[in-house]
């Protein structure tokens, strides 16, 4: 078996960059202000291995070294008595988690044994540009059968995760949580929980992330209706698929999902179900609540039939790490009998602030402090918009579990959003005036699955140019009737002012989200929404630091 180095790797995939994928862009790069977009030719970029990267890497003063090996296989899962063929890191479901120390150097070996190419990022984490696992922009693609090791500085402690950025593979098996400790802690608590919530197709009745990707792709505007009517297809013509929008005949509607009667006709009329949802709507995402029926929601790899058992003592303080690596679900979630103190959003501390429930998109994370009351209670991940849950259970005294269609009540109650928390003041980003502002309409629709940013789908080659040093402000204005979990690599920006630091920020149809960040990364990283079919679909850019 051929293994390459990082170094040929990464060497490999500029020399491809410089080819096309990294390629000139026309214009100068100068203004700083607008919609973004076109950057001046590739040479005036910094490149993901050149000495900007290294001299901002070296400023992290890398540390202890702590090796890790990762293998990417296929796998035999057992989701809590239901199991599935599906793509995992050491055939576990989440994937081991890794835990560092700020300050720590990460050494990920990475053994692809799947039968494509794959890659792994590091989501959340500011760090060197080559590191982060972007094929065709930072790194080439890790091949079947080869392997490639990930080795970088871990600055800032926090909650974290891992998980390819090839295709569709995130909504497979293929995630991991990746715990940064903080070597001056400030919390106490006597115990600590990692909740990782998820949404499960792979493997179920034939389907896959890639053919629920076809089928979406088809749109709602042209699909085939898959209506017998004497031997004759009708086509579903032009139809605005929005906040209203309907099922029709062969699609999964939330209505089938709840009496078990969804349609068992799939893409092109293949066998397995079709996972096309309708009707899933929500007024906390704004109206449609997202476009895949999922047949599982599962915490920390299992059912809400099966459900994990945390344990504990009566008023024992326990630290709970949540966080949604699901595909196109988002998830509110609450502890029966309990409110939670939300401490971190996204990796860094917040001004303490009390609630009953969370809601988390695709990417996010947030940390919370339980005081444990005496009993057994249902810890409940509500897929929101599309009625059904995932859950585990806290047991910290004798007693019957409640069944798993119980719904406890602080899932209606307060809901802190994150636009209402304040970053820590040691972690606060100081207000002022951007140096540049980048315009990022947010646009595409159901009806054609036209997914694009600036009315552009995904070109690694279109860059939106920073200079390292600037304040830039990101504007991401949702002209869609859908809710987009927008992520960007290798930063963390705040949201308004004073608000919390986050690298992942929901943003809902109609409104704009101003997130401002300090240049101080250099490299070519990814900005996308984190809905992993809109992303493949074409929502996806480039933030690009010229020299």
């Amino acid at each position: 078996m051929r293994t390459p180095t990082r170094r040929t790797a990464l060497g490999t995939g500029i020399a491809l960059a410089g080819g096309g994928l990294l390629a000139a862009c026309s214009g100068s790069g100068s203004g700083h202000s607008g919609h973004g977009g076109s950057g001046a030719g590739a040479r005036d970029y910094v490149s993901p291995d050149g000495k900007e990267v290294a001299a901002a890497e070296a400023a992290r003063r890398p540390g202890a070294v702590r090796k890790v090996k990762l293998t990417a296989t296929p796998s035999t899962l057992d989701l809590g008595g239901r199991t599935v063929r599906s793509w995992s890191y050491g055939e576990e479901l989440p994937g081991k988690e890794v835990r560092v120390t700020a300050g720590d150097t990460l050494d990920v070996a990475l053994a692809n044994h799947l039968p494509q190419s794959t890659s792994v990022h590091w989501h959340g984490l500011a760090l060197r540009n080559d590191m982060d696992g972007t094929p065709g922009l930072s790194q080439a693609p890790v091949k079947a059968g080869a392997s490639f090791t990930y080795r970088f500085a871990v600055a800032h402690p926090g909650t974290y995760w891992f998980h390819p950025h090839s295709g569709a593979q995130q909504d497979r098996g293929l995630y991991a949580p990746l715990i940064v400790e903080d070597p001056k802690e400030p919390l106490q608590y006597d115990k600590e929980w990692v909740v990782v919530l998820d949404d499960w197709v792979d493997g179920v009745d034939g389907s896959t992330p890639d053919a629920v990707l076809a089928e979406l792709r088809k749109g709602m505007g042209d699909m085939d209706m898959d209506m017998d009517h004497g031997g004759m297809d009708m086509e579903h013509e032009g139809t605005d698929m929005g906040l209203g929008r309907s099922g029709g005949a062969g699609r999964v509607t939330t209505a089938s999902l709840a009496t078990g009667t969804a349609a068992r006709k799939g893409p092109g009329g293949s066998s397995g179900p079709s996972r096309m949802l309708m009707g899933a709507t929500s007024d906390l995402l704004g109206g449609d609540a997202g476009d895949v029926a999922y047949p599982y929601y599962l915490v920390n790899g299992r059912t809400a039939d099966n459900p994990q058992t945390f344990r504990a003592e009566p008023g024992d303080r326990v630290r709970i790490r949540f966080l949604n690596a699901g595909g196109d679900t988002a998830f509110r979630v609450a502890l029966s009998g309990h409110r939670m103190t939300v401490t971190h959003t996204d990796g860094f501390p917040v001004t303490h602030a009390e609630t009953d429930a969370l809601l988390l998109g695709m990417g996010e994370r947030y940390d919370v402090l339980v005081t444990v009351k005496d009993g057994v209670f249902p810890l409940t991940a509500l897929a929101e918009g599309k009625k059904q849950t995932a859950r585990a259970l806290l047991r910290s005294g004798g007693g019957a579990a409640p069944k798993a269609s119980a719904r406890p009540k602080e899932l209606d109650g307060k809901l802190l959003r994150a636009d209402q928390l304040t970053a820590d003041a040691a972690v606060r980003i100081e207000p002022g005036k951007p140096d540049r502002t980048i315009q990022l309409m947010l646009t595409g629709s159901m009806d054609r699955y036209d997914w694009a940013i600036n009315g552009k789908r995904y070109d690694p080659a279109q860059r939106h140019p920073v200079r390292a040093g600037e304040r830039v402000r990101l504007s991401f204005v949702n002209n869609t009737t859908m809710w987009h979990p927008m992520h960007l690599h290798g930063h963390t920006f705040t949201l308004g002012s004073g608000g919390p630091r986050k690298d992942t920020a929901i943003v809902l149809p109609g409104r704009t989200v101003h997130a401002d960040f300090d240049a101080d990364n250099p490299g070519l990283w990814m900005l996308h929404c984190h809905n992993v079919y809109h992303a493949e679909s074409g929502m996806m850019t480039v933030v690009g630091y010229m020299k």
